[in-house]
C-alpha cells in the first residue's frame, strides 16, 4: 500500500473516504480500499465502528475494487 501523507489525506476531497462525513478510511485507490475493509472489520469487532458504518465503508471499497 502506497504510503498517504498527511497533508495528501487532508487535500483528499469528501468522496475519496468510506466515511466522508467524519473523513474516516480514505480510499484513494484499491490498495487503500483493501485495507480500509480489513480496518472497518477490525473496529465493528471491537465495538468502534456501528455495523451500518461498516456496510457503508464496505460499499464504497467495493466500487473502487469493482465487486460492486
Amino acid at each position: 500500500m502506497a504510503k498517504l501523507s498527511t497533508n495528501k489525506r487532508d487535500s483528499l476531497p469528501g468522496n475519496e473516504f468510506g466515511l466522508p462525513e467524519k473523513r474516516k478510511y480514505p480510499m484513494p485507490d484499491a490498495s487503500h480500499a483493501r485495507n480500509a475493509k480489513a480496518r472497518a472489520e477490525q473496529q465493528v469487532e471491537k465495538g468502534h465502528l456501528s455495523p451500518g458504518e461498516k456496510r457503508k465503508v464496505d460499499r464504497k471499497a467495493d466500487r473502487i475494487l469493482g465487486q460492486d
